[in-house]
């Protein structure tokens, strides 16, 4: 039986090698007194030799890492080194992992002939160990657990280490040493703080004469001269080896981003399914994970594994704005001169029929404030629900924009001629660039978000939302169908396709940000019968209490076609470093022979564009933009205007006389707080939230008694559909048995 036991960290001899060499582990008990001393004096010389030494020699010792759900708490060697915490596997007795790793022994750590051994052995291997995995501590928390004395987290940018030690008395040295090590390495986000250093030329001239000045005969002062210039060529050389130390550091942190891959695919995609499956059948609870059971928080993130299952090549460089600007004016030389490398492709096939629709005028700005805002600060109000579900807590009017949640669905059709286009692609027999076409869309709804710090309104149980926009020659409809969880579906008719879906945001607040994880599927469907279904991102809100608040989507988006190809997306999340973020690459793949036929990359608020052909199949050095042709890229006409709001957006909340008498009671247009806040009447606003927010906690009692949605109807799938009767209703000024939902409402707001 494999024992569990953890160590206290031991120091290492200061000729310690690089942390890619088999570590050398030196007993403590070697440099101990001959006398005895007692165990806890013992202990007690051992953590402060590991505070004293943790800054500037190497710390090692054996903790317990959590793996995941199958294979639970492992052992693993540790090295502290260098301000970079590196781990390696174990070969412990006749079980747990196999693979090559120091030869120690975790039941024989802490005695000192043991360690000597272990060491020997080690040595005489005269193999190099690659470490498992590397945290850097420069770009790393370190906090210890609150429920459990042996706990303790590491987290970075890209994983959370949780690790479990023998003692408390363990647990405080390994903090201390991280935080000791951690504490050398001070943050910085660039690597041109230090300037490459040339050689310096050094002059003893001034020297050599004040000495000769004093009398000293020139023996003395060429001894003087030589002590100088050597003292000088060291501190230079110390210098030259910081700075390429540094360099070196920010290089690896830069490679850790752009290498992170999918950590524990098919358990993140099984994830999502069930728990899409447990709220569907009202199992789904949004509650968090507690600090009593703190390993269930990033189980999923943080696993080992050696799998790669699809290049994707580094976009940091060539997603610059000239190689974008060049692959755009590449697409009309296509158009216009030939293929020029992409003989097989005739350029009359990027040309597809456009629909002609009809123009409708809209505004285009937001009414003038009538009173000044007077915000309130953010962290006095949410500090007591740090990791609760946010759909409970209420915030005053000052943090929302004057959309709904049912109206910022709409938002994510602005570019439904990519869904036209797609339509047609498919007329064509195209199915390769239909499924391009629709990858498109589904990336192009994330581009609005850009700038956007505001939440919009969350709906009343039962409010809806209409859209009737001949101008794309769309109809769109939207109904809040559940309160707890909070649903939200949508039925949109397009000309040629139709696309549908449900969808609930679970909401977490982490101190400094916000998750905001989607459950629900996506439909679009075309009149051929092709249908698409995809599932969307996480998106994160960071700096809501100090700094510049900007928003971030990450994820893989899975979009299964029910034709000849699916699609596979990878929206990288930003990090610290990165210098050019909101990077989506992918490809896609043929559904009978598994074949990679196109590559996508692109940015979610600028454009996108697809590579034909596999894309690891490509050589070493290969620059896919050299190649790449334009498929979507954002409005350029987009000003900066009050909430950050797109002129599409601007539109969504317009009301006018004719259409507010066509509108059901429910519709969004006629929430007051809503319209109070988009008038800039702050006061007021924030008197109808309240108001309404105590007619909204009525809507659970509904429900539970029995509440049903008037215009959506539960699927066998437990997914939500429309069933129709909207638009005939809407036709025929027929509300009966429709609830007016807002309520007596203070003042009848303005319209726009």
């Amino acid at each position: 039986m494999n024992p569990l036991c953890c160590i206290a960290p031991v120091s290492l001899d200061s000729a310690v090698e690089h942390h890619h060499q088999p570590p050398r582990i030196l007993a403590a008990a070697a440099a101990a007194p001959t006398s005895p001393t007692p165990p806890a004096a013992a202990g007690a010389a051992v953590a402060a030799q590991v505070v004293l030494d943790a800054a500037q020699a190497a710390v090692a010792g054996v903790l317990h890492k959590w793996v995941n759900y199958g294979k639970g708490w492992r052992l693993r060697w540790f090295v502290l080194e260098g301000g970079v915490l590196s781990y390696y596997k174990l070969r412990v007795g006749g079980g747990g992992d196999s693979a090559a790793s120091p030869a120690v022994a975790a039941r024989v750590i802490g005695e000192g002939g043991a360690l000597r051994r272990a060491r020997e052995e080690a040595a005489a291997a005269g193999k190099q160990w690659k470490p498992f995995g590397e945290i850097h501590l420069k770009v790393s928390s370190i906090r210890a657990s609150k429920s459990d004395d042996k706990r303790l987290y590491i987290f970075s940018g890209t994983k959370t280490l949780h690790l479990r030690c023998e003692t408390e008395e363990d647990r405080n040295a390994w903090i201390q040493a991280l935080q000791a090590a951690k504490d050398r390495f001070p943050r910085s986000l660039t690597s041109n703080d230090f300037s490459p250093m040339s050689d310096v030329l050094l002059s003893t001239e001034k020297l050599r004469v004040r000495l000769l000045q004093e009398g000293l005969n020139e023996t003395v002062v060429k001894e003087c001269e030589s002590i100088m210039m050597t003292e000088l060529l060291e501190l230079h050389n110390q210098m030259k080896s910081q700075q390429q130390q540094y360099s070196i550091l920010i290089d690896r942190l830069r490679q850790l981003e752009t290498e992170k891959v999918e950590l524990e695919r098919t358990v993140v995609h099984e994830t999502k399914e069930r728990e899409a499956h447990g709220y569907a059948n009202g199992r789904y609870s949004g509650g968090s994970a507690s600090e009593s059971d703190p390993d269930t928080a990033s189980q999923v993130a943080d696993v080992e594994t050696d799998e790669d299952e699809v290049m994707y090549f580094d976009t940091r460089d060539f997603l610059s704005a000239e190689s974008l600007r060049s692959a755009s004016c590449r697409r009309r030389e296509l158009l216009t001169n030939g293929c020029n490398g992409l003989e097989h492709i005739d350029p009359a096939a990027y040309v597809v029929k456009t629909t002609q629709y009809p123009s409708v005028k809209r505004r285009d700005k937001l009414p003038e404030p009538k009173e000044k805002e007077n915000p309130v600060g953010l962290w006095s109000i949410i500090k007591e629900n740090i990791g609760k579900d946010l759909s409970g807590v209420c915030l005053p009017v000052y943090f929302n924009e004057p959309l709904s949640s049912l109206q910022k669905c709409f938002e994510d059709l602005e570019y439904s001629y990519l869904v036209d286009h797609a339509l047609q692609w498919g007329k064509q027999r195209d199915s390769l660039m239909r499924t391009l076409h629709v990858a498109a869309f589904a990336v192009s709804g994330y581009a609005s978000t850009e700038g956007r710090q505001c939440k919009p309104f969350n709906p009343l149980l039962g409010e809806t939302y209409e859209a009737d926009y001949p101008d794309k020659g769309l109809r769109f409809f939207s109904e809040k169908v559940s309160h707890h969880p909070m649903v939200v579906a949508c039925h949109c008719e397009g000309r040629g396709w139709k696309f549908w879906g449900d969808s609930n945001l679970k909401g977490k607040f982490w101190g400094r940000s916000i998750q905001l994880d989607p459950i629900g599927v996506l439909t679009l469907q075309f009149d051929d019968g092709e249908t698409f279904q995809w599932s969307k991102v996480t998106t994160s809100i960071y700096n809501i209490i100090i700094g510049k608040i900007y928003c971030d989507h990450y994820g893989t988006m899975r979009i299964k076609g029910s034709g000849d190809y699916s699609c596979k997306l990878k929206f990288k999340e930003q990090s610290i470093i990165d210098r050019n973020p909101h990077q989506v690459h992918g490809f896609v793949q043929d559904n009978r022979t598994g074949q990679k036929v196109a590559m996508l990359i692109g940015k979610w608020d600028e454009a996108m564009y697809y590579v034909l052909g596999d894309p690891s199949a490509k050589p070493k050095g290969y620059d896919p933009m050299s190649e790449a042709v334009l498929l979507w890229e954002r409005d350029k006409s987009l000003n900066q205007t009050r909430y950050n709001l797109s002129p599409f957006a601007i539109s969504l909340n317009e009301l006018t006389p004719n259409l507010a008498k066509k509108l059901p009671p429910t519709d969004s247009r006629l929430r007051p707080d809503q319209r109070h806040l988009e008038n800039g009447e702050y006061e007021m606003a924030n008197a109808e939230k309240l108001r309404l927010e105590q007619l909204q906690r009525q809507a659970r009692r509904l429900q539970e008694k029995g509440w049903q949605p008037r215009w959506f109807s539960k699927d066998d799938d437990d997914s939500y559909r429309y069933i129709g009767g909207y638009w005939e209703a809407r036709e025929k000024g027929n509300w009966d048995g429709i609830p007016d939902i807002f309520g007596q409402r203070s003042a009848s707001p303005g319209w726009s």
